[in-house]
């Protein structure tokens, strides 16, 4: 049976799924353990976020246009690099991901119904595997209707907070700053509600054109959510300050109520409970083309690499993926356990970069490539000690069962 995936997605569709990875839950929380960090230079740090980001984003899409393939930079690692290394970046994309979507299902619980977040969850999975199940074609109309809701509701905010009488420039950058670690730490938390964009070259395979779509794809998206962020930035901190903001557990309905308008705050609410479920729909169509292109090389059981003939999906993996987060967020509560998710996607990201280094020698190419690299290291390092030391480990797990695989797999008799 054919195990190749049919090319159905144009430019729109692509810059939906990424946006709907990127506006996610993450600017619904982002901003306060970010404020924490950076104080008074959260924009500047959404800044750093952003200029990283582009870097990630620009070497992703050159790869991309070269290998229009499903997997991501597991495929570009691979080839470009050498097998280990796209192993490494898909490992640390499944393994990460997945804990990501389970804790993003747990939210859309949190957010949903309180006290039942476990059995929402395990609901929202099954739902939206089934209708990935059914075709991209289905899972890109889903992600333009959660965006365009999620879209109103953080457009409703910034109209709220900028129009109060509450609102004060003087906010934004007053407070006390961070220091240069505090800034780069800021940076690195915020840095990872911007890689959704990465979802859109894990579909390189259902792309059509995918050497003129993808480089379009990704800037329209990555730009679209820069534009959001820094307007939803903007918008919190000129009514509650950097110190409010870093104080919150709940800074865009604290935002509103500080703004007068606290009717708002349930409308918050299920625009984040949207946003999460947005960002979970992504995520499973990530995770699961991305251990589709490992299934098909031998790392992950071959049964994964099977696509269905009639939804042109790959069907075994979806529903793979999907028991697992299922299991998962019925089971446990990773919502606060998956500090290695942001230093796992630094990591791929990182590996994304340095294959991006050796397509060529354009000048712009390789010295992107190499801003992005050292963004990538750079945030990784100041991330907090138990993110970093979390995300090493998994990712050193991954090295060893590759090394174990590699060992089990050798000729005998040397």
């Amino acid at each position: 049976m054919d195990n190749q995936l049919k090319r159905t997605l144009g430019v729109s569709d692509a810059v939906v799924v990424g946006l709907g990875a990127m506006v996610g839950a993450g600017i619904f929380a982002a901003l306060a353990p970010a404020a924490r960090a950076a104080g008074g230079g959260l924009l500047a740090a959404l800044a750093l976020a952003a200029l990283v980001a582009y870097c990630n984003a620009h070497s992703s899409a050159r790869l991309a246009a070269r290998y229009p393939a499903s997997g991501g930079t597991y495929v570009y690692g691979r080839e470009r690099l050498g097998p280990f290394w796209g192993y490494l970046a898909g490992w640390a994309f499944v393994v990460g991901k997945t804990a990501s979507c389970a804790a993003m299902a747990l939210t859309v619980g949190a957010y949903a119904w309180p006290g039942r977040e476990h059995e929402v969850a395990v609901a929202a999975v099954v739902a939206l595997t089934a209708a990935n199940y059914g075709g991209v074609q289905k899972s890109a109309r889903i992600a333009r209707l959660i965006v365009a809701a999620v879209l109103a509701v953080l457009a409703g905010v910034v109209v709220a907070c900028l129009s109060s009488g509450t609102a004060d420039a003087g906010r934004l950058v007053g407070g006390e700053w961070g220091g240069a670690a505090g800034l780069l730490q800021g940076a690195g938390l915020l840095f990872f509600a911007f890689a959704g964009y990465a979802r859109i070259t894990t579909l390189g395979e259902e792309v059509r054109d995918p050497q003129r779509t993808i480089p379009r794809a990704v800037p329209l998206a990555l730009g679209i959510a820069l534009l959001v962020y820094a307007a939803v930035a903007v918008a919190a901190l000129s009514v509650l300050g950097a110190d409010g903001l870093a104080g919150s557990s709940a800074p865009l309905a604290d935002a509103v109520r500080a703004a007068g308008r606290p009717g708002m705050a349930p409308v918050v609410r299920v625009g984040a409970a949207l946003a999460a479920l947005g960002s979970l729909l992504a995520l499973v169509l990530g995770v699961s083309r991305t251990a589709l292109a490992m299934a098909r090389d031998g790392h992950l059981p071959r049964t994964l690499a099977a696509v269905h003939p009639r939804h042109q999906v790959p069907h075994h993996a979806e529903l793979a993926v999907g028991a697992v987060v299922a299991v998962l967020a019925a089971t446990a509560d990773l919502r606060g356990a998956i500090g290695f998710s942001s230093f796992g996607v630094l990591v791929y990201y990182a590996i994304a970069n340095a294959s991006a280094w050796t397509l060529g020698s354009v000048v712009k190419g390789r010295a992107v490539a190499a801003a992005g690299l050292s963004g990538c290291v750079l945030l990784a390092c100041a991330l907090p000690l138990t993110s970093a030391v979390t995300g090493a480990a998994v990712l050193t797990l991954g090295a060893l069962a590759y090394a174990v695989r590699g060992r089990l797999r050798a000729p005998s008799g040397r």
